[in-house]
């Protein structure tokens, strides 16, 4: 084959040419054709459309035109992909049935909710609607990039700056190569909302955004059934949603029911429909209608059913319902291209590209609006320099030959430039005049002022953000109208979770497993040194090992000494009275019979921008997403992967940039920045958090803030509080410092908390006693002395855990175990 390599043909492999090829066909296919940008939710043909009308001045103040016009203008500058194609898009952006808020305004026939199509584009006209300016506005002051179009001729837009976030608003569909993007409309004053409320506050969670952009709303109205769909949707990218037409009972004269039905779901065809219904009566699969008709005019939908005396409306409507159209799943994929890549994004992930569109659009258009006054003013002080010396300007103009040698007189006399010398040259004798001079020096004085405005905008990127927000506000109060579709609850959703009222309880968990939920007014707070009240009632040696006050609808995450992780609803858990022992753990958790739990975590949900970290007993430690644990795999997950004999011994929930403390039994201690532990995954063994001494072990990590108090606790009872901040950080893997100083006296270092004035200490003792103190009581002292006592033990007894609660009614999740709030209520029981 050598011998060809030197003429015209050349070999190649055809496996790699075909899947080169392939790709870039699917590429071009994704990129050029089937998927909407994020920024301005257009897909290229309806892009070019808009541009094309625009350019020919086709907007809502002129006369409507021909499509085949546009179609041509499209076609021969911007599109070459057929006039089908083209004409198809453009009927599709004007038909209020398909779209939202039509971005086109039709004149003739466009079709009609029967599936009738739109007459030919020779017979049907068509001009911008209103809101597709908003869509181009300020197009023309370079704030858009610009491409050349397929023969390189002429130049279009790569994106429009879309004033308003029109992905969400008009949706958008599509198939691509591999992929496929399906956005439903949504209420264009609940986007705005939701992108305002954006701007206000970046760290907004996609919960509250769904509280203020509520669903979609299809331009055919129809009913949402539940919100699940909805929230998987807005949080994954990924939901289905069912959707119902509106069906109404109504009584006759004749003591007879007829259905009205004046709403249909998102793109069902009536016609089809209609025939629908009629075949299931011919067929007898629907039994007691007597009459169908299509009463449908210019003022609405009205398809009429009526129904025989002896039948129940409710059981035409649910036959109508399994067996037709009037309802029907609408499956989301909210898929767009981001940087020419096509990404699956979340509710907040599109408002936030939007925004940095937005931000972008701002920023080049003000630099535009002050590249053009700075010109202006730069010619306006030329002016004003010819205008305080109008007669030596006079001179020197009559005495040059050239209009060159007098433009160069000026420049090199007056100290002007080249375009302040043409613009003297060039103005009229009228301009002299003092009416004509107060004109100039007005103009001046407005264009420093707007100058300035343009600076410090430019200057400010929190400025930028307001113009943004008042921008989206006026296209709110133009063009915003009420929410067509309805959202009800779908009865198939109702979970158990919504039976069961919200409130805080407390979670004891024994150390022979027992777990038990219980309300959190069974405790009361005490003084330093009180006897407590029995938590549990002891069996067999039995004591209580974990205790926490969390939300009855929150998880809780059970990490065992095997590295693995469980998760429950609070509420899942059995309650029980003060003296009960509670539920077995292994009759709710599928644990080994020598797996044991070593620390448990209430969550609220799986956020973003949130870690666990992990520390084990022989010095280990670790951090994972939070996301990572986001599954509710029954027989549990790997949370790390252990050495022989290694045990988990806690786990602290962070937002990146915690301060980490580990101590040991022997009461040393490592502080160090979790940004030391680079995020692992799952299966992940970890790093070295402490040079372990002989015989010595961790017994517990604390997330550790310098305003806070390190708070230890001994075996014997005795504790103090130190000042966090005398405690100074280390590198991550040294031996450590001392924490407390340890005697006969106070015995082996039990638990040490992380607190503040305020929280209450509990403090559980190993006969199942409790003792409630706040932690204001306790003594300060430095880190290495013993402390003092805090609770009186009998000869046999001693302190097994310790846990912590926020007290005086504070607003604040009550927190065992984490330093970052949940964002629950809680009062204090007195």
């Amino acid at each position: 084959m050598n011998e060809f390599t030197h003429g015209k043909v050349v070999p190649i492999d055809l496996n790699s040419e075909m899947r080169q090829s392939y790709l870039n066909y699917a590429m071009t296919v994704i990129v050029g054709r089937a998927l909407p940008d994020v920024r301005d939710g257009l897909k290229p043909v309806h892009r070019r459309i808009l541009y094309a009308m625009h350019e020919l001045g086709f907007t809502h103040d002129k006369p409507h035109k021909k499509c085949a016009r546009v179609v041509g203008e499209v076609l021969g500058k911007f599109h070459p992909h057929g006039d089908t194609a083209v004409y198809d898009a453009l009927v599709r952006m004007a038909q209020d049935f398909s779209i939202r808020y039509p971005l086109l305004d039709g004149h003739g026939n466009f079709g009609s909710v029967d599936g009738d199509s739109a007459a030919a584009m020779r017979y049907t006209e068509v001009r911008m609607a209103k809101l597709s300016s908003v869509l181009l506005r300020d197009i023309e002051k370079e704030t858009v990039d610009y491409r050349p179009n397929f023969d390189e001729t002429i130049d279009e837009p790569v994106v429009l700056p879309s004033k308003f976030p029109n992905l969400l608003v008009n949706g958008s569909s599509g198939i691509a190569v591999g992929m496929a993007t399906n956005i439903p409309p949504h209420n264009l004053g609940e986007v705005i909302d939701g992108t305002i409320n954006l701007i206000d506050n970046p760290e907004i969670t996609i919960n509250d955004l769904i509280s203020i952009i509520k669903g979609p709303d299809f331009p055919t109205a129809g009913v949402i059934k539940g919100k699940d769909g909805i929230k998987n949707a807005y949080k994954t990218g990924r939901g289905v949603i069912k959707v119902q037409g509106e069906i109404t009972p109504e009584k006759m004269n004749n003591g007879k029911t007829r259905l009205l039905i004046t709403e249909l779901p998102y793109q069902v065809n009536k016609a089809r429909l209609i025939e629908k219904i009629a075949e299931l009566v011919r067929d007898k699969k629907i039994d007691g209608i007597t009459d169908l008709r299509d009463e449908s005019d210019r003022n609405g939908m009205r398809v009429v059913i009526e129904l025989r005396k002896d039948v129940k409306h409710e059981h035409i409507t649910n036959l109508l319902l399994k067996h037709t159209q009037l309802q029907q799943t609408f499956g989301i994929i909210m898929l767009a291209l981001v940087n020419n890549e096509p990404k699956v994004l979340n509710i907040k992930d599109i408002l936030v590209h939007y925004l940095n569109h937005q931000r972008e659009i701002i920023t080049r258009r003000t630099k535009y609006d002050l590249n053009k006054a700075e010109a202006r003013a730069h010619i306006l002080e030329g002016l004003r320099i010819a205008l305080d010396n109008i007669d030596e300007v006079i001179k020197t103009i009559r005495a040059a030959k050239t209009t060159q040698e007098a433009k160069e007189g000026l420049t090199s006399k007056f100290n002007l430039s080249e375009k302040q010398a043409q613009a003297i040259l060039d103005m009229r004798l009228q301009r002299l005049t003092g009416l004509e001079r107060e004109k100039i020096e007005e103009e001046y004085r407005e264009l420093l002022e707007r100058i300035k405005y343009f600076n410090d905008l430019l200057a400010d990127p929190q400025k930028i953000d307001n113009v943004i927000r008042e921008e989206l506000t006026e296209v709110k109060e133009k063009y915003d109208n009420p929410r067509r579709t309805r959202i009800t609850i779908d009865h198939e959703e109702i979970d158990y979770e919504d039976l069961i009222a919200e409130e805080d309880v407390v979670v004891t968990i024994t150390h022979q497993g027992y777990i038990k939920r219980l309300p959190s007014s069974t405790y009361k707070r005490q003084r330093r040194g009180g006897r407590g009240v029995t938590a549990v009632s002891n069996k067999n040696d039995d004591f209580v090992e974990h205790l926490f006050i969390t939300s009855s609808h929150n998880y809780i995450l059970f990490f065992t000494n095997k590295g693995k992780v469980y998760r429950k609803k609070v509420y899942e858990i059995g309650e029980g009275g003060r003296q009960a022992r509670g539920t077995s753990i292994v009759n709710i958790l599928p644990i080994e019979k020598d797996e044991k739990i070593t620390s448990v975590m209430p969550i609220k949900e799986f956020s973003e921008g949130y870690y666990l970290f992990f520390a084990t007993k022989y010095g280990y430690v670790k951090k994972t997403d939070l996301n990572d644990f986001d599954t509710n795999r029954k027989n549990g997950l790997i949370a790390l992967t252990l050495a022989e004999e290694d045990e988990l011994i806690a786990v602290k929930l962070t937002d990146g940039n915690q301060k980490i403390l580990i101590g040991t039994h022997h009461a040393q201690g490592v502080k160090f920045d979790e940004n030391n532990v680079r995020c692992m995954g799952r299966l992940a063994r970890g790093v070295k958090g402490i040079n372990l001494g002989n015989e010595d072990y961790v017994i517990d990590m604390v997330t550790a803030k310098d305003d806070e108090y390190l708070l230890t606790v001994t075996k014997k009872g005795y504790g103090k509080r130190t000042k966090i901040s005398e405690y100074r950080e280390q590198s991550r893997g040294g031996k450590g410092i001392k924490i407390m100083n340890l005697t006969d006296k106070n015995g082996e270092l039990i638990a040490f908390k992380t607190v503040t004035d305020g929280e209450d200490l509990m403090a559980i003792t190993n006969k199942g006693f409790i003792v409630r103190q706040n932690v204001s009581g306790i003594g300060v002292f430095g880190r290495t002395t013993q402390g003092v006592r805090l609770v009186r033990l009998s000869e046999d007894d001693s302190i097994v855990a310790v846990a912590k609660v926020v007290s005086d009614g504070e607003d604040t999740e009550i927190d065992t175990d984490l330093n970052i709030p949940l964002d629950e209520e809680y009062e204090e029981q007195e």
